[in-house]
């Protein structure tokens, strides 16, 4: 009988502390509330839709290239992942009240153009664009989730967790440049250029929308980058893509 009453007796107060529940979601309401603040976010989050999903048509595409029914496995895997991160930023765009692909479609032609010139003559290429481009991506876009409210600071970060290829991405690089040392020096260049023109594209995603770049000189309740700060955010993106460069055999 005691314990009866025991499991009745939580489930009263359990209703009863539903309420309370819902109090931490509000310091998350009242910033998105904020109408510019919330522009940014909802800009945001339709540009890194854009990107996963892109990524994705990109390595559905460049898996037409693999040598071997393992290769293209990999590769499928990877555009899998990326279609998982976009389902998890198209569902919170949808929490939000706002249409996904009104979010996403502002940033077609910033992608398309960068696509256009990163397109990968071989295989290989598309491995280091995958594995550099993502990287430099979720670097940046990192380096932004500090400026964010907490839910959104999350769902960044959420989707930016790695697609699971890095290492079968670093032994074909690798065997490649072994096999062949020419391989290495072509494949250098290569991420060179991804570098320059994913800077570019990241620098022209700020300028030309006013509502993200607000959120990165200041968001509500949180501090903005200054000149300095945004100095040193690309010298760590920087250094982190010579890193990736190191473990692929190549110099950046």
């Amino acid at each position: 009988m005691a314990h009866h009453a025991e499991s009745s007796d939580p489930s009263a107060p359990k209703d009863a502390a539903a309420p309370p529940d819902d109090t931490p979601a509000a310091p998350v309401a009242s910033a998105l509330d904020d109408p510019e603040y919330r522009r940014g976010v909802v800009e945001l989050l339709g540009v890194l839709a854009f990107g996963e999903i892109s990524a994705c048509e990109r390595l559905v595409a460049d898996s037409q290239m693999a040598p071997d029914l393992r290769s293209k496995v990999e590769v499928a895997t990877m555009a899998a992942a990326e279609f998982d991160h976009f389902e998890v930023l198209r569902d919170r765009l949808v929490e939000m009240g706002e249409d996904p692909f009104d979010a996403m479609e502002p940033f077609a032609a910033t992608f398309g153009d960068f696509h256009r010139k990163t397109k990968p003559a071989d295989f290989l290429e598309g491995l280091v664009k995958a594995f550099v481009g993502d990287g430099l991506a979720a670097d940046f876009y990192r380096e932004i989730a500090a400026y964010l409210d907490p839910v959104t600071r999350t769902t960044v970060i959420d989707t930016l967790s790695g697609t699971g290829h890095s290492e079968f991405v670093v032994e074909q690089v690798r065997a490649a440049i072994e096999a062949d040392p020419r391989v290495g020096g072509r494949l250098a260049l290569w991420g060179r250029r991804l570098m320059g023109e994913a800077l570019r594209q990241a620098q022209t995603l700020v300028a030309e929308r006013d509502a993200l770049s607000a959120v990165l000189v200041g968001g509500v309740e949180t501090p903005g980058l200054d000149l300095t700060a945004i100095s040193r955010m690309f010298t760590r993106i920087t250094e982190a893509h010579t890193e990736r460069m190191a473990r692929l055999g190549l110099a950046a």
